[in-house]
Parts: C-alpha cells; structure tokens; sequence
C-alpha cells in the first residue's frame, strides 16, 4: 500500500502522507492541504473526516464491533462493573484491586454539593427539562470549584475528575427527585457507587432502601454500554470546548447539551413517546409496521437500526438480556412495555426488517428498562449522560494531555459577494 496520495489540481502535483491506526484505519494526513494548495475540504457532518488521534474506543459499524482501550464490550459488560470500565476509559488500564478501591474511597470523600446548589436548583420550575437542569447544574458547579486545573499535574488533574465523578450523580438524583416532587437524598457511603446512585435516585423518605441485584446489576450494564461511543456529536463538543482550553464542567456541560438532542442521545426518549402514541391510537402494532415498511408515510420507527452499526448494535444484545429479566424480576404490568414487545418480536421475524438489519438498538431496550423502573421519560437522557460520563473525561484528558490545537473548522462561503451600503432612506 502506497503511504502516500497525490492531488492533482490545476496542473499541479501535491502529496499528502497516508496513515493508519492500530486497527488498519486508513486516513489521509491533510493538514498541510490549505497551507501548500489553497484548498479546504468540504463535508458535511464531518462524516469523512477524522478531527483526532484517540487511543480510548474502536468502534467499527460494519462488523458491529465496540471496544473500550481494546477490551470487547461484551467482556467488559459482563466481568466488569460501571466504576472499573470508568477508570480504565479515563487512564488506559483496568485498576488493581488498591486502585478500584482508592477511586471509590476518593469519590465517596467529594460526593458532597454545597447547600447553595439547591437554591439553583429550587429556581426551575417542576416543569423544566431534567436535560436543561442538569446541564445548568453541571455548569454551575464551576462558581464551586473555580481553580483552573493544571493539566500537567497528574494530581490536580485526577482531582478535578474524582469532583465529577463524584457529584455529577447527586445531581442526577436531585433532578429526578425534584421531578417526582421527593427529598433531595445524599445516598449511602457504605454502598458501591452505581448502588448509592439506585439509593438516591429512588429511596422513599418512609421507606428503608432495598437493594434490588437484578436491578442495579442492569443500571451497572446500561452505565457501562453508554459510557463511550467514539467521536460522536456531544464526545466531539466536549473535546472542541475544551480545545479553547475551557475547564473540565464547562466542556461537560456543553456535551450534555449537545447530547440532549432527538437525534443523539434523545433517541430513546423518542422511543416512549412513539410507543406512547402507538397505544394512543389503539396499540395495533401491525399497523405501524405497515406504516415504517411505507415510504410513503411520514412514520418513523424509533428505537431500531442504527446510524453508525450497519449490521448489528453490539450494545442491544447485551442490554436485551438485561431487560428481560428486569422485566421478569418486577413483573411490571404495562400496555407501553407490552406493544414494546410486539414490535421487538414482529421486528426480529419480518422479513422486511431482517434484511434490512434493522434491529432494536440499545435506545430500544434502555427505554424499556428506564420505563419499568418508573423513570420519567424526561429522564431518559439524562441518564444516558450520567453512563457517558466518563468517556466524555477521558476524551477531554486525552486532548489536552495531547496538546491538541484549538478546533477551527473551515467553511466555502456562498454569500453575497462585495456590494457597496445603500443609506436606509434609499432601500
């Protein structure tokens, strides 16, 4: 294979040099192609274009594989638990026991919100966005801790991400509960870190905590499948805010709001409400089939195929087993989770859907587990930051610990050209 490509343009040669990934990744180098041709390259959506070298996740969507610093996603979702597969995103390895249990100890010492928080929170109305909450809140958290964090110094830099780490689910469940209209709850020191979050998040102020294994073991799953997917849209923002050398909350903040998007992570928020519609129409499963199956007909069917795997989301197969036996383990009676079903099982044998491997994804199955443990729908995205949460800092580590320069996308102009100003009493 040649190392090289040559651009031919307007009657000149130019040769950029070839690169490749660990795992056969072909890309052009084009750094250089303003500077020595006058070009830029235009492409929308960014879809052909690499904006970094990362070591942290390979995904590859033809075969369906995703993979966390080499580890397959399959093993790590089920040897690992959601605060091993955060640390081994954040610094490149699987913690030893003292490590794990180091990062626990040091997370559990900053999970504390200062009081005054709550007067920020108890200024939005019941009716706000959790996604707008927590996204304020995440930003907020900056008035808190305003040091500026030294990259170059490993402690300063672990700090600031055990603060996140560790008060970035609080606020989650203080969202949730502010929803559901329940005291705020600081969670349990005693428990293991995605347990203390099922605490705060659902324990009722007259009721003793119940842990729930089945439960929490899927909440662990979910966590860890949504904890980074490449350079996606809200992984890319966090990376480009942070290019300005913005702090670490700031950049997060951004990626949540980016995140919060119908066509990001809002997907399985969109998932309920279109099985809320599907049963408002009567529950006819058969019918919206019918209508996906129609191009002529403006449906959409949520929740399945997806936009990077072409052949099968590795996450789905995972979390579909989880779901199942939430659903077994709670045996929750419910006429959304029940058309949820039809459509997954007319999905999996209809030819249609088959051939075009249009498989429930992992919004798919997220959103039924979400609905079954009595999460708002408003919730659902939030949640999926709360399992992003880590690979957005590791992205962000990576790219200042690399010396990546500010993000500055270039554009082709098709304005107006040069015309002279035209006094407004001549318009």
């Amino acid at each position: 294979m040649s190392d090289k490509v040559t651009l031919d343009y307007n009657g000149k040669k130019f040769e950029f040099p070839v690169i490749e990934g660990t795992e056969k990744e072909v890309a052009i180098d084009i750094k250089t192609l303003r500077s020595t041709t006058g070009l830029t390259t235009l492409d929308p959506g960014y879809k052909n274009t690499g904006s970094c070298e990362s070591a942290i996740t390979f995904l590859d969507g033809e075969k369906g594989i995703l993979r966390y610093r080499g580890y397959a996603i399959e093993e790590l979702a089920e040897k690992a638990d959601f605060l091993e597969v955060a640390y081994l995103l954040i610094f490149g390895e699987l913690p030893n026991k003292e490590q794990l249990a180091k990062f626990h100890r040091d997370i559990r010492e900053e999970s504390h919100i200062d009081e005054e928080m709550k007067k920020i929170l108890d200024g939005f109305p019941k009716s706000a966005h959790p996604m707008g909450v927590i996204s304020s809140l995440t930003s907020a958290l900056i008035a808190f801790n305003p040091s500026t964090v030294d990259v170059s110094s490993e402690k300063d830099m672990y700090h600031a991400i055990v603060r996140i780490m560790a008060k970035f689910p609080v606020l989650v469940a203080w969202t949730l509960r502010k929803k559901k209209g329940l005291p705020l709850d600081y969670g349990d020191d005693t428990l293991g870190y995605v347990e203390n979050i099922h605490k705060m998040m659902f324990k009722k102020p007259n009721q003793t905590y119940k842990k729930n294994s089945v439960v929490i073991e899927a909440l662990d799953k979910l966590l860890i499948l949504h904890a980074d997917h490449e350079q996606n849209c809200s992984t890319s923002t966090v990376r480009i805010v942070g290019s300005s050398h913005a702090g670490l909350f700031a950049s997060l903040s951004a990626g949540i709001s980016a995140l919060w998007g119908p066509l990001h992570g809002g997907a399985n928020q969109a998932v309920l409400e279109m099985l809320e519609a599907i049963e408002a129409d009567g529950g006819d499963t058969k019918k919206y089939m019918a209508k996906a199956k129609d191009k002529e007909d403006p449906f959409r069917l949520m929740g399945f195929g997806h936009r990077v795997y072409k052949n099968f989301d590795p996450r789905a197969k995972i979390i579909k087993k989880a779901a199942d036996e939430v659903l077994s383990d709670l045996g929750v009676e419910d006429a959304i989770l029940d058309i949820a079903k039809g459509l997954e099982k007319e999905a999996l044998e209809d030819e249609y859907f088959v051939k075009r491997k249009l498989y429930p994804n992992v919004d798919f199955y997220s959103g039924i587990i979400y609905r079954a443990l009595g999460i708002p729908t408003e919730m659902f995205t939030v949640m999926f930051a709360l399992g992003r949460l880590p690979g957005w800092i590791a992205q962000w580590r990576e790219m200042r610990l690399r010396g990546e320069p500010i993000g500055r996308p270039r554009q082709v102009y098709i304005g107006e050209n040069l015309r002279p100003f035209v006094n407004v009493d001549l318009r």
